[in-house]
Order: C-alpha cells, then sequence, then structure tokens
C-alpha cells in the first residue's frame, strides 16, 4: 500500500496497532486521540485515508464526516465503533462514510478495506446531512454477533438505492421489521410503505390498485414464494410496468428462494426481478451470543411501557441461552412479556422461565438414547418435544423443509469429515451425485477442509 492514512482513536493500543501494521504494508501513518488534531490535519491537506472512532473524548466523529467531506471532497473515511448497533451503521451511511466496522474489528480486514480505500480515486460529492435526530436510536433489529454486523452493514449500503431488495429468514427472525427500517430510513421515507399478501393480488385489479396506494414509496411482498403461478406472474407485470412513480421493491421469504426456483415453486423472471439485494436474517440458534443483549432489550422496553422493573437470575439466563428458539427472536419476545408479567417476584427465576418454555431438556444425541433404540425412535422423541414446546401452538410453517435441513446438515457434515473432505467419496458414501452434494455443501454454508483420513 502506498499513501498517508490519519488515525484516530482514543485507545492507545488500537493507535498502535494500526500505526504499526499501515507501516509494515508500506503507508506513513499520523495518530492521535483528539478530533481536534484529526480535523486540523484534514484542513491542511494531510492524509488520503481517514480512520476513526466514532465516541472521542473531544467530539463524535460521526459528526465530522460532513465537514470532513467539505473540507476535503473525496476523502475516504473509514468509522470503526465499539457502538457496534445497525444505528450507528445507518449513521456512517448517511454521513457519507467510506466504510463502517464495529470492534472489535477483524485486522486483516480492515488493512485490505484500507488498502482499497487507497486504490481508488472517489467521486467527489456534496457534504450530507447527519442522521435525523428526531429518528429513535433503537431499532429493533439488535445483536452484535459477527453475523448481524455484517447484515448492518450491508443494509446500511442498500438503503439509498433503487434496487430492489429479497429478506430470507426463518419465521420471526424479523423480515418485515427490516423491511420496514429500510424504508424508513431511506430517500422514501416520507411515502407510503405498503405490504402485499396474496389475498391483495386475487384480481386483475390488484396490481393498480397497490401501485396507486404506494405512491412511489416502498411495496414489501410478504412471503412471496407463497404465491401461486398467477400472482406471481401479476408481480411481474407490476414490476415491468410501475407507472409514472416508480415505487421500489422489497420481498420476504422463509424458503431459500433459488431452491424454490429450481424446484418450480417460484418463477425464474420474479426471482431476477426480486434479487437485487438479498439479505438473510440469520435465526437465533446461528446468533446465539445474542440473546441475552435480547433478553436486556425486551426487559427494558417492557419496563418504559409500564410494566414492573425484572431481571433474569444467572440460572434462567443459562436455559434461554440454551433453548433452541423455534420461533426465533418473535418466540423470545413474548417469552421475555409473559415473564415479566407473571414472575413473583424482581428476579425470574430458573422454574418460571421452565414454566414458559416447556422445561426444555437437554439435547438428546440423534441416535438416541440407548444402543438399541432406532433412528426413527429418536427423531419421534425429538419432534414430539418439539411440538410439545409450542404448547397449544402450531410450530411455524415449513416445518418439512426445517427438519430435513436439521437432519441433513450433520449428515454431510460427518460424511465429509469421515471422507477426509473427498467430496467424490462423501458423494458415493451418502449415495447422491457429486453436483448435488457440491449444491448441498454451498446451500447449507458447510466448509469443507481436505485431509488425509487415518482409517
Amino acid at each position: 500500500m502506498d499513501g498517508t492514512v490519519l488515525v484516530a482513536d482514543d485507545d492507545r493500543t488500537i493507535r498502535t496497532v494500526l500505526t504499526q501494521a499501515l507501516t509494515r504494508a508500506g503507508c506513513k501513518v499520523h495518530a492521535t486521540s483528539s478530533l481536534t488534531t484529526l480535523m486540523r490535519w484534514v484542513a491542511e491537506g494531510k492524509g488520503d485515508v481517514v480512520i476513526t472512532d466514532v465516541v472521542m473524548p473531544d467530539g463524535n466523529g460521526l459528526e465530522m464526516l460532513p465537514k470532513i467531506s467539505e473540507d476535503r471532497p473525496g476523502l475516504p473515511v473509514i468509522v470503526i465503533s465499539a457502538q457496534n448497533t445497525i444505528m450507528t451503521a445507518i449513521q456512517a451511511a448517511e454521513a457519507d462514510a467510506y466504510d463502517y466496522l464495529p470492534k472489535p474489528f477483524d485486522l486483516p480486514d480492515l488493512m485490505k478495506r484500507t488498502g482499497k480505500a487507497l486504490s481508488q480515486k472517489r467521486r467527489a460529492a456534496p457534504a450530507s446531512t447527519a442522521a435525523d435526530n428526531s429518528r429513535p436510536d433503537e431499532l429493533p433489529l439488535v445483536g452484535r454477533t459477527p453475523v448481524m454486523q455484517a447484515l448492518y452493514r450491508v443494509v446500511a449500503r442498500v438503503m439509498n438505492t433503487d434496487l430492489p431488495v429479497m429478506i430470507s429468514g426463518e419465521s420471526g427472525t424479523g423480515k418485515s421489521l427490516i423491511a420496514r427500517e429500510i424504508h424508513d430510513f431511506s430517500d422514501r421515507r416520507t411515502l407510503p410503505f405498503v405490504t402485499v399478501t396474496a389475498a391483495d393480488l386475487a384480481d386483475l385489479e390488484g396490481p393498480a390498485r397497490i401501485l396507486a396506494r404506494a405512491k412511489g414509496g416502498t411495496i414489501l411482498f410478504d412471503e412471496v414464494s407463497d404465491f401461486d403461478d398467477d400472482d406471481q406472474a401479476r408481480v411481474v407485470r407490476m414490476i415491468d410496468n410501475p407507472g409514472e412513480h416508480a415505487p421500489r421493491f422489497m420481498a420476504t421469504s422463509q424458503q431459500n428462494l433459488m431452491d424454490a426456483v429450481e424446484n418450480g415453486k417460484v418463477r425464474q423472471d420474479l426471482f431476477y426481478r426480486l434479487n437485487g439485494a438479498a439479505l438473510h436474517l440469520p435465526s437465533l440458534r446461528e446468533r446465539v451470543d445474542d440473546i441475552p443483549l435480547l433478553m436486556e432489550h425486551f426487559l427494558a422496553r417492557a419496563e418504559r411501557d409500564g410494566a414492573p422493573m425484572r431481571s433474569f437470575s444467572s440460572d434462567a439466563r443459562e436455559l434461554f441461552r440454551a433453548y433452541s428458539w423455534p420461533g426465533n427472536v418473535r418466540q423470545l419476545e413474548n417469552a421475555v412479556k409473559r415473564l415479566v408479567l407473571t414472575a413473583r417476584g424482581d428476579e425470574i427465576a430458573r422454574s418460571e422461565a421452565e414454566g414458559v418454555l416447556g422445561s426444555q431438556p437437554e439435547a438428546v444425541p440423534l441416535l438416541g438414547g440407548s444402543e438399541s433404540e432406532k433412528l426413527s425412535g429418536s427423531v419421534e422423541r425429538h419432534l414430539k418435544r418439539y411440538f410439545d414446546l409450542h404448547g397449544n401452538m402450531l410450530p411455524p410453517p415449513g416445518l418439512y423443509a426445517r427438519i430435513l435441513r436439521e437432519i441433513e446438515l450433520p449428515l454431510i457434515e460427518i460424511a465429509l469429515d469421515a471422507t477426509g473432505g473427498n467430496q467424490a467419496k462423501c458423494a458415493d458414501l451418502l449415495g447422491i451425485n457429486r453436483n448435488t452434494l457440491r449444491k448441498k455443501i454451498t446451500d447449507l454454508d458447510i466448509h469443507v477442509t481436505r485431509r488425509r483420513k487415518l482409517m
């Protein structure tokens, strides 16, 4: 890398690490713990890239971005922040930051992004205003795990584009919520947000009524993979002929749309029209470390709404963290609300949490509790327990595909491990085509490591 990097962070360790890494990479580095000093360097014309923290002793790094853009149009600014919420990512994008990384950041990743910023000559852009202070600092999407931080960055980048957005994820992960937030923080925020179900497309005039309601705002097709072929055809024609005031189109789906296309459930032309930007909302099983944060979030929200102040005992927290949460964030929120109202004391006990969750036992190995038990018997016990956990309610739709995936993932991972990562041997062991195995490895996001297997 070649160029001068300005680093502003009140953490001496971070300044030292970045200075050493960037210097070894061939850069000149000026590091400071003061925003005032950083702004003086920028005004003097120093630096080709800026790396700045948000919360500094003498100010807020995000609030300085419009001034940097005014003084040095096109100067790339990479924001790093321990305030790793979706609002930080959104504010960084709105303030025209070149990039945003949450702390703790991955040093090689930051170096790669800095090198890219140095190699690009960004077009001069007018200074943009900072985020509207009237907007709430808290959004329904809460999480600090890497998978959520990656999602925040993508959301911030697509927010003010006209790209259609396809949002996938299990029931209860917040697909509709994030669609609404993309709209509410976009340039179309003052225009209508219209949610469309299959019933809204039941007649030939449905699309015209929907476009009239949207008035150039945002149209969200809810669970578009459930639309029948006629409704999907109407959606295609609506997207192709949006009228004078073209809205932005978004869609949600519990299914993987590519799989739905291959299975003939979703039209190929509809898929290509909606899949401009793809967002996948992870299940709680994929971000277990966010569960305590979400618990605190929902406790605080309940207290603001007038409910008694509660806290969870350490045993209750561990139970919540170990629970499978088939209903994801929505189920977690409802469980916290119920416990806030029914708990006997200020601290929610494990026994009270068990009463709400159905007292889920520890996970049982798939092959069962005894050597003589058949696989089908073990699966039957697991499924009965799964249904029991939902009480008088049915599990979320799409159970068949979810159960098959739960079995398929460990089966393929164990088979790959047994064959040392040799996909040809693994496909032969499983009795499936090698191309089918490759597709499943991609769809299930399985990491394959080749090694010699000692038998």
